[in-house]
Protein backbone atom coordinates (compact mmCIF):
# COMPACT_ATOMS: atom_id res chain seq x y z
CA UNK A 1 0.00 0.00 0.00
CA UNK A 2 1.22 3.32 -0.94
CA UNK A 3 2.13 5.76 1.68
CA UNK A 4 -0.40 8.75 2.52
CA UNK A 5 0.85 11.73 2.41
CA UNK A 6 -0.08 14.96 5.27
CA UNK A 7 0.52 18.63 4.71
CA UNK A 8 3.07 20.20 7.12
CA UNK A 9 3.82 23.48 5.65
CA UNK A 10 3.89 25.70 2.65
CA UNK A 11 7.19 28.20 1.75
CA UNK A 12 7.22 31.17 -0.44
CA UNK A 13 11.02 31.87 -1.17
CA UNK A 14 12.13 34.93 -2.00
CA UNK A 15 15.23 34.87 -4.52
CA UNK A 16 17.25 37.39 -5.71
CA UNK A 17 19.16 37.90 -9.03
CA UNK A 18 20.95 34.71 -10.52
CA UNK A 19 24.30 34.40 -10.43
CA UNK A 20 25.52 32.99 -14.35
CA UNK A 21 27.91 30.38 -13.79
CA UNK A 22 28.41 29.38 -17.69
CA UNK A 23 27.49 26.37 -19.64
CA UNK A 24 29.68 23.09 -19.74
CA UNK A 25 29.16 19.10 -19.49
CA UNK A 26 25.89 20.21 -21.73
CA UNK A 27 24.67 21.53 -18.52
CA UNK A 28 23.64 25.23 -17.51
CA UNK A 29 24.98 26.19 -14.09
CA UNK A 30 23.77 29.23 -12.31
CA UNK A 31 23.49 30.40 -8.40
CA UNK A 32 19.62 31.38 -7.07
CA UNK A 33 20.46 33.36 -4.00
CA UNK A 34 17.44 32.87 -1.25
CA UNK A 35 16.74 36.20 0.00
CA UNK A 36 14.17 35.91 2.75
CA UNK A 37 10.35 34.33 2.92
CA UNK A 38 8.25 32.61 5.20
CA UNK A 39 6.78 29.20 5.56
CA UNK A 40 3.13 28.34 7.60
CA UNK A 41 2.31 25.04 8.63
CA UNK A 42 0.12 23.64 11.59
CA UNK A 43 3.06 22.57 13.36
CA UNK A 44 5.60 24.49 11.97
CA UNK A 45 6.22 28.42 10.93
CA UNK A 46 8.55 30.94 10.39
CA UNK A 47 10.73 33.19 8.07
CA UNK A 48 13.03 31.81 5.68
CA UNK A 49 16.82 33.84 6.50
CA UNK A 50 18.70 35.44 3.89
CA UNK A 51 22.27 33.77 3.12
CA UNK A 52 20.84 30.54 1.06
CA UNK A 53 21.39 29.34 -2.01
CA UNK A 54 19.89 27.05 -4.57
CA UNK A 55 22.63 25.74 -6.84
CA UNK A 56 21.31 25.05 -10.47
CA UNK A 57 22.22 22.71 -13.49
CA UNK A 58 20.13 22.79 -16.04
CA UNK A 59 20.85 20.38 -18.94
CA UNK A 60 20.80 22.44 -22.24
CA UNK A 61 19.28 19.36 -24.40
CA UNK A 62 15.89 20.04 -22.41
CA UNK A 63 15.58 21.80 -19.77
CA UNK A 64 15.89 19.65 -17.10
CA UNK A 65 16.82 21.25 -13.66
CA UNK A 66 18.41 19.73 -10.77
CA UNK A 67 18.80 21.63 -7.44
CA UNK A 68 20.44 21.88 -4.67
CA UNK A 69 19.64 24.51 -2.13
CA UNK A 70 20.81 25.39 1.33
CA UNK A 71 18.96 27.57 3.42
CA UNK A 72 18.30 28.48 6.99
CA UNK A 73 15.12 28.41 8.53
CA UNK A 74 14.00 30.54 12.13
CA UNK A 75 10.53 29.04 13.44
CA UNK A 76 8.14 31.85 15.27
CA UNK A 77 9.63 30.54 18.55
CA UNK A 78 13.16 31.11 17.78
CA UNK A 79 14.44 27.34 16.84
CA UNK A 80 17.04 27.98 13.62
CA UNK A 81 16.73 24.91 10.80
CA UNK A 82 19.35 23.95 8.57
CA UNK A 83 17.64 22.60 5.21
CA UNK A 84 19.59 21.01 2.40
CA UNK A 85 16.84 20.40 -0.64
CA UNK A 86 17.52 18.52 -3.51
CA UNK A 87 14.57 18.53 -6.38
CA UNK A 88 13.67 18.01 -10.10
CA UNK A 89 11.88 19.99 -12.41
CA UNK A 90 11.73 18.83 -15.82
CA UNK A 91 8.20 19.26 -18.42
CA UNK A 92 7.83 19.54 -22.36
CA UNK A 93 10.12 21.42 -24.04
CA UNK A 94 8.16 24.66 -24.92
CA UNK A 95 6.76 24.72 -20.77
CA UNK A 96 10.92 24.65 -20.13
CA UNK A 97 11.54 27.82 -22.12
CA UNK A 98 9.10 30.10 -20.25
CA UNK A 99 10.27 28.83 -17.19
CA UNK A 100 14.04 29.59 -18.25
CA UNK A 101 12.61 32.95 -19.40
CA UNK A 102 11.08 34.04 -16.72
CA UNK A 103 7.32 33.62 -17.18
CA UNK A 104 4.84 32.50 -15.29
CA UNK A 105 3.57 29.12 -16.25
CA UNK A 106 0.23 26.88 -14.62
CA UNK A 107 2.71 24.44 -12.09
CA UNK A 108 0.68 21.74 -13.89
CA UNK A 109 1.89 21.69 -16.93
CA UNK A 110 5.32 20.50 -15.52
CA UNK A 111 7.19 18.22 -12.65
CA UNK A 112 8.74 20.65 -9.41
CA UNK A 113 9.45 18.20 -6.21
CA UNK A 114 12.16 18.11 -3.87
CA UNK A 115 13.01 16.04 -1.05
CA UNK A 116 14.34 18.28 2.26
CA UNK A 117 16.46 17.11 4.95
CA UNK A 118 16.95 19.17 7.75
CA UNK A 119 19.02 19.60 10.93
CA UNK A 120 17.57 20.64 14.48
CA UNK A 121 18.97 20.64 18.02
CA UNK A 122 16.77 18.27 20.46
CA UNK A 123 13.08 19.99 21.09
CA UNK A 124 9.89 20.08 19.81
CA UNK A 125 11.09 20.48 15.74
CA UNK A 126 13.62 17.26 16.45
CA UNK A 127 10.56 15.78 14.25
CA UNK A 128 11.73 17.07 11.11
CA UNK A 129 15.01 15.34 11.18
CA UNK A 130 13.28 12.18 12.08
CA UNK A 131 10.67 13.05 8.47
CA UNK A 132 11.18 11.54 5.37
CA UNK A 133 9.41 14.72 3.53
CA UNK A 134 8.53 15.31 0.20
CA UNK A 135 7.87 18.52 -1.24
CA UNK A 136 5.57 20.29 -4.32
CA UNK A 137 7.30 22.91 -5.97
CA UNK A 138 6.31 26.00 -8.58
CA UNK A 139 8.12 29.16 -9.62
CA UNK A 140 6.40 32.20 -8.71
CA UNK A 141 4.69 34.55 -11.08
CA UNK A 142 8.09 36.53 -11.09
CA UNK A 143 11.55 35.19 -11.43
CA UNK A 144 11.75 36.23 -7.62
CA UNK A 145 9.80 33.73 -5.91
CA UNK A 146 9.12 30.21 -5.58
CA UNK A 147 6.62 28.60 -3.69
CA UNK A 148 6.66 24.72 -2.55
CA UNK A 149 4.43 22.91 -0.18
CA UNK A 150 5.73 20.19 2.24
CA UNK A 151 4.67 16.70 3.02
CA UNK A 152 5.00 13.86 5.68
CA UNK A 153 3.98 10.46 5.42
CA UNK A 154 0.85 9.95 8.07
CA UNK A 155 2.30 7.01 9.46
CA UNK A 156 4.38 9.35 12.22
Amino acid sequence: MPPALEFEFRMHVQIGAPLEQGTWDGQHRRVMPIVGGTFNGPRFSGVILPGGADWQSVRVADGVAHLDARYTLRHDDGTLVTVFNRGVRRGPPEVMARLAAGEFVEPSLYYFRAAPRFEVQDGPHRWLADHVLVCKGSAGPTRSNSRSSAYSDVLN
